[in-house]
């Protein structure tokens, strides 16, 4: 799926008004009655509650009064309450304000704190103040509104986005309304998968609002949401006379003293990822446990990587970072170099590398990081926000030449071309030890099959996270432990076909 700014959703906008020969107040009509028909199907015992609706002069605002129409001509108890900063407001937003007058005088100004109405927790608060086209933080009595909505117990439903939110920029420590549920248009934002902005987002439901489908397909965007669609693209299922030799071998570099158990869950993920032979160094303490637990893995403990050419090479789960460790790490960028081999680096191994910054530039071509947002600071230095830490993403990958997973709730893939992934599979059971060192396998056992460094990252977010969706619902989130992950990884293949 792509996802677009907001400037390109309002040229979308444009387009369908052009293409489709369609009057924009009456696409406003058409967004707001899809508003209408999700809120009276969602929100239980409507008739009963108090409805206020807060709006500013714009486009947002005519959604906000249009769907306060369609409330009241239903029978629902509605007052629309209006931001008044002197000016007429845009030509749709007055057609709708009109159209509002015609049937009620349930309509308040506000042009001070002075104006705000009290909010009690059984309210239902919709807020159309400000939608995409906001281009400032929110400052004067606009953000004691917001400041007054969210300290309200009721609950809130934002048009489009919620007031005060950026759709591709920071908002971090700004005043914007915190929404249960936002209601959107046609594609998600960019600002919706960003964690700093979970707290406000609240539960996003998308509407399908008759956007032309012709300018979606034609349009260009550097940023993506991996979605099935995506994923059906990129996977390639078996052929029928197949054999362990077509699907490459896999090498994993893991483990330490008390740490052993990263180089399994590893080495499971990565043979359940479908790689036709996997071999896993380990330090000698290791051998018996991975010989045991992972028979179908060969397993050697030199303390030097050999020069035999694997197809993939994983490292840093639980490794450590001694002097045999980094020996290991610079060897391995060394050999992968020098043999073409596909490179995944996680954990430790990220961690040595932040040390040691001159390999950053001796990384093979198309390298796979995959820091969590902690270890990605360490190797690139501290980001002001979730936004800026993924631009910094983008260009580090464009730099380096590499990929660059910025693991999360929404995985970010940041490509060296500038394209940006988001995945759209997981959820928070699968913040546990060891899920990290999972998908460090997953991703080694993808590149050894051949897949290519940028179908290995969205496959593998993918499945990484459609797995851990899947063991959440059969054992909840709370219980989840990374083996479970692994152990749906087959459920997860399977709901690709």
């Amino acid at each position: 799926m792509k996802l677009f700014t907001a400037e390109q959703i309002r040229k979308w906008d444009a387009y369908t008004i052009t293409h489709q020969e369609i009057a924009s107040i009456d696409l406003m009509e058409r967004a707001s009655s899809n508003c209408y028909n999700w809120i009276t199907s969602n929100i239980q015992d409507l008739y009963e509650k108090e409805i206020k609706i807060f709006c500013a002069k714009g486009n947002n605002g005519g959604d906000g009064l249009a769907i306060a129409r369609m409330l009241l001509n239903n029978g629902y108890k509605v007052k629309a309450f209006i931001l008044e900063y002197g000016n007429k407001g845009t030509d749709d937003f007055q057609i709708n304000l009109q159209r509002l007058h015609a049937i009620t005088t349930a309509i308040e100004f506000i042009q001070s704190k002075d104006f705000f109405p009290t909010l009690k927790k059984e309210d239902i608060i919709i807020d159309a103040i400000f939608g995409t086209g906001l281009n400032k933080p929110i400052e004067g009595f606009t953000a004691e509104l917001v400041d007054h909505i969210d300290r309200s117990d009721g609950t809130v439903i934002s048009i489009d986005i919620p007031s005060g939110m950026f759709a591709e920029k920071s908002c971090k420590g700004l005043h914007v309304i915190k929404a249960t549920y936002t209601l959107s248009f046609q594609a998600l934002k960019i600002c919706f998968l960003i964690p700093e902005n979970e707290e406000a987002v609240g539960e996003v439901h998308l509407l399908n609002i008759g956007l032309d489908s012709n300018f979606n397909q034609e349009e260009q965007t550097h940023f993506h949401l991996s979605d099935i669609q995506l994923i059906k693209e990129i996977y390639r299922p078996r052929k029928k006379f197949a054999h362990k030799g077509m699907f490459g071998h896999a090498l994993i570099i893991a483990g330490s003293y008390g740490k052993i158990g990263a180089a399994v869950l590893a080495a499971k993920a990565c043979l359940r990822s479908g790689t036709g032979l996997l071999t896993v160094q380990a330090p000698e303490v290791g051998y018996s446990i991975i010989q045991i637990a992972v028979p179908e893995a060969m397993v050697k403990t030199d303390e030097v990587i050999d020069q035999k050419t694997y197809n993939s090479i994983g490292i840093g789960p639980g490794f450590g970072t001694n002097g045999d460790a980094q020996n290991i790490v610079t060897t391995t960028i060394t050999v992968c170099d020098k043999n073409k081999t596909k490179l995944i680096i996680d954990a430790d191994a990220l961690n040595f590398i932040s040390i040691q910054q001159e390999l950053l530039s001796q990384l093979p071509s198309y390298s796979i990081l995959t820091p969590h947002p902690k270890e990605f600071d360490r190797l690139f230095g501290k980001s002001a926000n979730d936004f800026a830490r993924m631009e910094k993403a983008l260009k580090k990958a464009a730099q380096y030449n590499c990929y660059i997973i910025l693991k999360g709730h929404h995985s970010f893939v940041a490509c060296p071309d500038g394209s940006g992934y988001f995945n759209s599979t997981g959820n928070p059971g699968m913040a546990t030890a060891g899920s990290g060192d999972v998908l460090t396998g997953i991703l080694t056992g993808l590149s050894a099959q051949g897949y290519t460094a940028k179908e290995a990252c969205l496959l593998g977010t993918f499945i990484h996270g459609s797995a851990g969706d899947i063991a959440a619902k059969k054992i909840s989130p709370e219980s989840m432990i990374a083996g479970d992950i692994i152990t749906y990884l087959g459920n997860a293949f399977k709901n690709i076909l």
